[in-house]
């Protein structure tokens, strides 16, 4: 079997009947558990007005998991750059590399009104049947058009952007960014600017994509590192990781592709139990797509209390059905179809359970049993 690293995503998920607090608490923990199981990176998503996520600040999150491991790189996935301006992106990200060089990944991702737009184009389209490629299940593009109609989106733009605020091309800000990392930047009128801190910091630069788009094309034009979310946008991961070696073009930072894919992954000592952990998944999904914001992560009895509608199965049947939630054996098997159907360089893990302590063994059961399957 390749050498495949595995690596984690936290959304800071809150559960129900708990809070931000302990939510926090238990990042941190799992944070260092995850070093000493092995896994390679460790990243921050960044998500507002979720009242199930916590993960509002992926630099904030990752000063304080610093300062509590040692080795394990830390980064985000994704900075929403609608949002923000490339400078604070840069100074925020010089600051934690003053105090930890050589541990940082810089994760870059497009949020705002090009998704949504792109959300009501993909909602226009006619459906699309589930495929199969090498054993990965491939399900249809879900229909967006409630997301995108969604009063809540428009709430979130204003209170996140100043009045009047329009954000520049995506591709302008990620160019901005790795000017002022660099050094090199100069404005439109020829003007320097040094971002201290952040001038000659050196974090690995990423790319976060669920499609074919613009982002695929920017990591791929800009020789950076990819990283395609299979546990976002199942249905558009190959199409993601193709455009964006369609797209690459080698330098001496980075002379061949390199792709990291995501999966929701739920692991126990059975699959029954798996199963059972990973019931809130569905519901917790449900109010993502039905723009309510995620709820907190519900426990298996409130999961089996909600009466589903046709309506709601349908909208997160491809986001349950793409899931791995099973045995250590069960979920390894399904990651290698993952991996090999993608020819993911490297597997990012997101684990969300009710109780801490079990999201805590699936990632050890997780990673132990992938570690033994190097050498079957």
């Amino acid at each position: 079997m390749p050498d495949v690293p595995l690596s984690v995503l936290d959304l800071v998920p809150v559960s129900s009947g708990s809070d931000v607090a302990e939510a926090v608490r238990n990042t941190v923990d799992l944070a260092r558990q995850a070093e000493s199981f092995g896994y390679h990176r460790y990243w921050f998503a960044e998500h507002h007005l979720n009242p199930g996520v916590a993960g509002a600040s992926p630099p904030v999150l990752i000063a304080l998991v610093a300062g509590a491991t040692s080795r394990i790189r830390l980064g985000s996935a994704g900075v929403q750059l609608a949002h923000r301006t490339p400078l604070a992106v840069v100074e925020e990200f010089g600051l934690l590399e003053a105090l930890h060089p050589g541990r940082l990944d810089l994760g870059l991702g497009r949020s705002g009104k090009q998704l949504v737009r792109e959300y009501a184009a993909a909602a226009a389209r006619p459906p699309e049947a589930a495929r199969r490629v090498d054993g990965l299940l491939i399900p249809p593009k879900p229909d967006f058009g409630r997301l995108a109609r969604s009063p809540r989106l428009g709430l979130t733009f204003r209170l996140l952007q100043q009045p009047g605020a329009e954000s520049p091309d995506y591709s302008e800000q990620v160019d901005d960014i790795l000017a002022l990392l660099a050094g090199t930047y100069r404005s439109p009128e020829g003007l320097e600017a040094h971002a201290v801190p952040g001038e000659g910091a050196r974090p690995e630069v990423w790319i976060l994509g669920s499609s074919g788009g613009q982002s695929a094309a920017v990591a791929g034009r800009h020789s950076l590192r990819f990283a395609a979310n299979y546990h976002v946008s199942p249905s558009s991961v190959l199409e993601a990781v193709d455009a964006y070696r369609r797209e690459f073009r080698a330098s001496e930072a980075l002379e061949r592709p390199y792709v990291a894919v995501s999966a929701d992954v739920v692991v126990a000592e059975d699959d029954d139990t798996a199963r059972e952990l990973a019931a809130g998944y569905g519901l917790w999904v449900r109010s993502i797509r039905r723009a309510e914001g995620a709820i907190p992560f519900p426990a298996p009895a409130e999961a089996a209390a909600h009466r589903w509608t046709d309506e709601d199965r349908a909208l997160v049947a491809d986001r349950v059905e793409t899931q791995f939630a099973g045995s250590p054996e069960t979920v390894t098997a399904g990651l290698r179809r993952l991996q090999e159907a993608t020819g993911a360089d490297e597997l990012v893990i997101t684990t969300i359970t009710h109780r801490h302590a079990d999201r805590v063994r699936s990632y050890e059961l997780l990673a132990s049993q992938w570690q033994s399957s190097r050498f079957t």
